[in-house]
């Protein structure tokens, strides 16, 4: 058995990206292999013996180079993707490709994969986990690829307002201005995916729409996707009129953190209710994220593991 596995890159630029900055892309994939790459002129090997690193290398190598050659911006993010997800499942399948986009959003864990394939299987996700896990930033995305590949008629972005020790009804401004800070999050999501004056458009022309949760009863949306985000804020009573809202040809993804309920003593939330009643139908998609899935900076990963360890619980 040949001791090392070498392979061509016949473009330069290529294989800067591939190998990227200061060759830190070259560092993840040795971290993942276990072995030791060398780059030689426009070569790059691993010399291990074992058959099956050296399959990985060849089939981690090739996707990567496929990537860049399709297009990927940041070879980072590709091979973050590449290697923490499944590899039988493809980039084209597993990433996401916004019309008019800054850059193709890949998932970073193979729960954010699996995420993404519910999202696109079922008419309703329900997508529970801790703060940066994805499960926001993720459905936004991909709702903008529905609506903006024409096979949706637009997005309807709604969260419970929680009020602490402070009325909407004193608050400046009209009903849309009240709200705006509650919604201002999901907003931030999309100008990562769009440019700000593309966001602004979709908005000026209705084709985003926010609709505060509470003034939603006796609506119906058709050929739209419904976005409730910090679903864990909802009573049971506000949960099930939102799941009735769906009208023919929508889709509904529902995302919310158990952990951060901030809903009165004696209020039950409406998003655990709901995800332990409807884990029964198989239609309908239920993602729980971990911290694991957290992708935000790596403090952020230790601060939820060091709450979910916390033996105080309030």
């Amino acid at each position: 058995m040949d001791s090392s596995c070498t392979i061509v890159v016949p473009d330069s630029d290529i294989l800067a990206k591939l190998c990227g900055t200061n060759d830190s892309n070259l560092k993840l994939i040795e971290e993942n292999l276990g072995a030791e790459i060398f780059a030689r002129g426009n070569e790059l090997s691993v010399e291990d013996q074992d058959p099956d690193i050296q399959r990985r290398f060849k089939f981690i190598v090739d996707r990567i180079i496929d990537e860049i050659e399709d297009g990927a911006a940041d070879s980072a993010d590709a091979v973050a993707s590449i290697l923490n997800t499944n590899a039988r499942v493809s980039m084209a399948d597993a990433s996401i490709v916004v019309p008019g986009g800054l850059r193709r959003v890949y998932p970073k864990t193979q729960n954010q994969a699996d995420y993404i394939g519910l999202m696109r299987k079922c008419d309703m996700v329900l997508c529970e986990g801790p703060a940066g896990s994805g499960k926001t930033f993720l459905a936004i995305a991909e709702a903008l690829r529905l609506v903006l590949s024409k096979r949706y008629r637009g997005i309807v972005l709604t969260r419970p307002v929680v009020e602490a020790g402070e009325s909407l009804g004193f608050l400046p401004g009209d009903l849309e201005q009240k709200t705006a800070p509650y919604l201002r999050p999901l907003y931030d999501s999309m100008e990562m995916v769009l440019p700000r004056d593309t966001v602004l458009r979709l908005s000026e022309s209705r084709i985003v729409e926010t609709a505060p949760l509470a003034y939603m009863r006796g609506r119906t949306f058709c050929d739209k996707i419904l976005i409730l985000d910090e679903a864990q804020n909802t009573s049971q009573e506000q949960m099930k009129m939102f799941l009735t809202r769906m009208g023919g040809g929508s889709k509904v993804f529902i995302t919310g953190d158990l952990t951060q309920i901030d809903l009165p003593g004696k209020v039950k939330s409406g998003f655990s209710q709901a995800l332990a009643l409807l884990s029964r139908v198989p239609e309908i998609g239920i993602m729980r994220m971990t911290s694991q899935d957290v992708s935000r900076n790596p403090l952020v990963k230790k601060i939820v593991k060091a709450y979910q360890n916390d033996p105080i619980k309030n």
